[in-house]
C-alpha cells in the first residue's frame, strides 16, 4: 500500500492511498501546493483543457486512468475540505460516455458494508440502483444480483428521461443476455434535474423499510449514502460504494 501523510503548514491533515497511475504522485503534490497556496482548485490541477474535451468523447479502454486520477482528487478534496463538484461531474460524463468505462469499474471490490462492523443474518436483499451511473450491466448481475440471489421484484431502478432516451437500446441489449427487461424490476422514469433519481430510489427505499435484509445501494453521492444510513434499520447490512 503506497500511503501518502497529508501535511499542510506543518498540520497533519490525514492520509491517502496513491493509485497506481503514473499521474499519482504528480497529481498529490499539485493539489497539496495549490491548496496550501490558497489558489483555486479544479479540473486545471489534473488536466488541461484539450485533455478535458477529450475525456468527454468515447476513449477507448473507457479512460480507465484517468477515473482513477479523478476518484483520487475527490478523495483529497474530502480530506482537505474543498470542492470536488467539477470532478464528480467529468467523472459522470466520462463514465456515462464511455462503455467500457463500466466495464473496468471493480463492483465486486468497491462494495462496503457501511452500517456496521460485521453483517448480521439476514432473510432477503434488495438492490437500489442509478442505472445512469452503474450501466454495467454485466458487472451487477455477477458482483451482486446473482451471488446473493436478488429476487426482480426486489430491484429498483432509476433514469431520467434524457439517459433513458440515449442509453435505453444498449441497457436493454444487455439486459436482454440475462433474459430480463428494464421492466422486469421496478424501473421508474424519473423527471429531469439533479439527485431526482437519488431522491427516487431514497423514497422507494423508505417506503418498503425493509429489517433483516442485505441492502445495496449503487450511487457515487456521498450525501445520499448518508440519507441512506439514516434511514435503514439496524437489523439491515447496508452496502454502499466506496470511491
Amino acid at each position: 500500500m503506497n500511503q501518502q501523510k497529508i501535511t499542510i503548514e506543518y498540520k497533519y491533515r490525514g492520509s491517502i492511498e496513491l493509485p497506481a497511475t503514473k499521474d499519482a504522485k504528480n497529481i498529490f503534490f499539485r493539489t497539496k501546493q495549490s491548496y496550501a497556496n490558497h489558489e483555486k482548485m479544479g479540473m486545471h490541477i489534473l488536466f488541461s483543457q484539450a485533455n478535458i474535451q477529450r475525456l468527454q468523447t468515447y476513449q477507448k479502454g473507457g479512460a480507465f486512468e484517468e477515473l482513477e486520477n479523478l476518484d483520487f482528487y475527490i478523495q483529497l478534496g474530502e480530506i482537505l475540505g474543498f470542492s470536488t463538484e467539477d470532478a464528480k461531474e467529468l467523472k459522470k460524463s466520462i463514465l456515462f460516455t464511455n462503455d467500457n468505462a463500466h466495464t473496468k469499474f471493480n463492483i465486486k471490490k468497491r462494495i462496503k458494508l457501511i452500517n456496521k462492523k460485521n453483517k448480521s443474518d439476514a432473510d432477503t436483499s434488495y438492490l437500489f440502483w442509478d442505472i445512469e451511473n452503474f450501466s454495467s450491466i454485466s458487472s451487477i448481475f455477477n458482483d451482486i444480483i446473482e451471488p446473493y440471489e436478488i429476487d426482480d421484484k426486489n430491484i429498483y431502478l432509476a433514469a431520467n428521461p434524457d439517459s433513458l432516451y440515449l442509453k435505453k437500446a444498449e441497457w436493454s441489449a444487455n439486459l436482454f443476455d440475462y433474459g430480463k427487461t428494464l421492466w422486469s424490476f421496478n424501473f421508474i422514469k424519473c423527471d429531469h434535474g439533479k439527485n431526482i433519481a437519488d431522491d427516487v430510489l431514497l423514497g422507494e427505499f423508505k417506503n418498503l423499510a425493509p429489517k433483516n435484509s442485505n441492502i445495496f445501494i449503487l450511487t457515487f453521492d456521498r450525501e445520499l449514502k448518508e440519507r441512506f444510513i439514516e434511514a435503514t434499520h439496524k437489523s439491515n447490512n447496508l452496502y454502499i460504494m466506496e470511491k
